[in-house]
């Protein structure tokens, strides 16, 4: 579509190498001021990169789909965006499937179409925000002179809570959360936390790009005194499309089940009592002191000391 010639960003450059070289060079000691200007959910000026979702054409947020009906070009993730999604929303605009193709290929073919009058789009699985190397485009474009924000959207390991009807956090069983990934060529194994994650033991841990490392992951926390291997795992392929499905098991059984339905990509695990949605204690929202204080007015508190002692209806969201 382009031959990669450039147009002066602000630093005057017009080479789109330099621009991508030039990623992760943004200060971190003030706010970009347009976090003031705009809530997330707001339209603004320049390419939306937008969360398509787990999957299911249905999860894709409002202002995705507004957005996406508006592109005249889509640039998607591929595979990880389903068919059905880029078939009913897209079917006027030109597709483009960014993969294999680097930020020297994709970074000139957007700021080209957008500065040519064109309304593109730029097409993430589940959010952009979660393992989506969505932030390095963003600044490869703004160092060329055009404007991208983010559209969040659904990331897969809340599709895989609702597909096993659970929370990943749970009062009592999980009070916290890790998205992670295993380690290898973008995650040495000194960063590898896997295994702290679980022998935390209230932790949900999420393995996002983990597919083809189950059994490994699942040996390695094995091989940890702090790991019970009866710990829950559930496996689910493709959270929320068609052809969805869910192993469960534990941490000594679940990879040679997995092994055996033969998925290598495109599954979430959760590791951690939570995937299970058992034995959860009741939270603080639905009990008597948000509810009219019974209990404690039986008992002579006041409400308004009911009040100051107690946490507010958004702190007590398990």
């Amino acid at each position: 579509m382009t031959d990669g010639a450039t147009g002066p960003g602000p630093d005057g450059s017009t080479d789109s190498r330099a621009a991508a070289d030039g990623v992760g060079d943004r200060s971190g000691s003030e706010l970009d001021p347009r976090v003031r200007e705009h809530t997330a959910g707001e339209e603004q000026d320049g390419i939306p990169f937008i969360g398509a979702g787990p999957g299911d054409p249905g999860l894709l947020t409002v202002r995705g789909k507004e957005l996406v009906d508006e592109a005249d070009l889509v640039v998607h993730a591929g595979s990880l965006v389903s068919s059905a999604l880029l078939e009913e929303h897209c079917a006027d605009a030109e597709l483009v499937n960014s993969v294999g193709k680097d930020l020297e290929e994709l970074i000139p073919l957007m700021r080209d179409a957008h500065e040519s009058g064109r309304t593109v789009v730029r097409l993430h699985s589940g959010d952009p925000a979660v393992y989506g190397a969505a932030l390095e485009q963003i600044d490869a474009l703004e160092r060329e002179g055009v404007p991208a924000y983010i559209v969040p959207g659904v990331t897969s390991s809340f599709a895989a809570a609702a597909t096993l009807r659970t929370q990943l956090t749970l009062n009592g069983v999980a009070n916290h959360v890790a998205f992670t990934r295993p380690r290898g060529k973008t995650l040495d194994a000194e960063d590898d936390h896997v295994a702290e994650f679980v022998e935390m033991g209230d932790v949900t841990t999420c393995i996002y790009l983990g597919t083809h490392a189950v059994s490994d992951t699942m040996d390695r926390l094995l091989d940890r005194d702090g790991v019970d291997p009866d710990t829950p795992v559930a496996v689910v392929y493709h959270a929320s499309w068609d052809d969805e499905d869910v192993i469960t098991g534990t941490v000594a059984d679940i990879g040679e089940k997995v092994e055996a339905a033969g998925y290598r990509a495109s599954a979430m695990v959760l590791i951690g009592e939570a995937a299970t949605g058992a034995g959860y204690d009741r939270s603080y929202l639905y009990g008597d002191w948000a509810n009219g204080g019974t209990a404690d007015a039986a008992n002579g508190e006041s409400n308004d000391a009911r009040d100051a002692a107690e946490p507010t209806e958004t702190e007590a969201d398990d």
